[in-house]
């Protein structure tokens, strides 16, 4: 199997000390290959000021099985990355983004199984011109830019107890009503759908709705939207044959039981997603990005510039997210 490709993220948060973790660990734990896009000489540094005992080898994609067993393969950029923990600088934009575009590259072209992404900071890379909202979007560009085909990118919150997917992503909370249609609805719950299926392995996926409003809208007597949006989505989505059924009053669709009677749950906004998967495992989430042509992970946190280069960051969200990049990868490879 191909290794998995793992972009660097903002060099300044946590995500060059947690990946050299994840790679110390890799006996213990029986990680699958993954080799490092970024800047050798950072990823040397911040080990040695860990006090990790991590060497590296630079090499192409292509050596880094042969590598991993004994080295943390490298792949070296273009552009050099300075080694400031704490301190995001727009000058290490560039960088960060070749790295995403490289592991892109890399996954399209058959040397990589999947991406997995170190998190970024998005004011520095705004500083430096950066023109998308975020990783989702940039994936989403990337992708349509490389096979012609428009993507439609979907953020998944997966963890061990609970999957949730948020149809309005990054947006004020006092513009969801007006953002959300019953076509954005349909279509993110088939993107949803579909990609459990083939990348999940769950064949008939079961999809909880959430409502809007509190209680679902209560009937109407508080907002409209769940009757008038929500609902006729999900109708039309029972005629296509997917096991969609809601909407659900939000408080009372996350805990254990009613757990068990879905697959996915999917939700209006990014804190109704968000809150319920990082409170039950926030160091075993993961952040999954459907809708894609290639499979990409993340962990569930940010940068933590606060933290960086203090010894206190945990790989657990990092090395969940290489777990199930390579499960996604197994399941989605063809059977011979």
């Amino acid at each position: 199997m191909l290794p998995l490709a793992l972009s660097i993220g903002d060099p300044s948060g946590i995500g060059p000390e947690i990946a050299v973790q994840a790679w110390l660990q890799r006996k213990a734990l029986s990680l699958p290959p993954f080799y490092i896009l970024g800047d050798p000489a950072l990823l040397a540094a911040r080990a040695r000021h860990m006090g990790l005992d991590a060497p590296l080898a630079e090499l192409d994609p292509e050596d880094a099985n042969s590598y991993f067993a004994e080295r943390l393969p490298v792949v070296a950029l273009e552009n050099s990355l300075t080694d400031t923990p704490g301190q995001p600088s727009a000058a290490n934009a560039a960088g960060i983004v070749e790295a995403i575009a490289r592991a892109v590259e890399d996954t399209l072209a058959g040397r990589a199984c999947a991406i997995v992404t170190a998190p970024i900071a998005k004011k520095p890379l705004y500083d430096a011109g950066f023109q998308f909202p975020g990783h989702t979007e940039f994936l989403g560009h990337l992708a349509e830019e490389a096979t012609g085909i428009a993507a439609r990118p979907v953020m998944m919150l997966a963890g061990p107890e609970l999957r949730t997917v948020p149809v309005t992503v990054h947006q004020a909370l006092s513009d969801v009503p007006s953002t959300l249609t019953a076509a954005l609805i349909e279509q993110t719950a088939r993107i949803v759908a579909r990609d459990l299926a083939s990348r999940f392995a769950i064949v008939a996926p079961r999809i909880a709705v959430a409502g809007l409003n509190p209680h679902a809208g209560e009937g109407g007597a508080m907002g409209t939207e769940d009757a008038e949006i929500i609902a006729p989505a999900i109708a039309a989505l029972r005629a296509q044959g997917i096991d969609a059924f809601g909407p659900l009053p939000a408080d009372t669709m996350f805990h254990a039981r009613a757990r068990q009677g879905y697959d996915v749950a999917l939700c209006m906004y990014h804190d109704q997603a968000l809150i319920p998967v990082k409170t039950l495992a926030f160091d075993e989430t993961v952040n999954v990005t459907l809708g894609l042509p290639f499979i990409r992970t993340s962990p569930d946190h940010g940068t933590a510039f606060d933290i960086a280069g203090q010894g206190l960051a945990r790989p657990d969200s990092l090395i969940a997210a290489i777990r199930l990049a390579r499960q996604l990868a197994d399941n989605a490879a063809p059977t011979t």
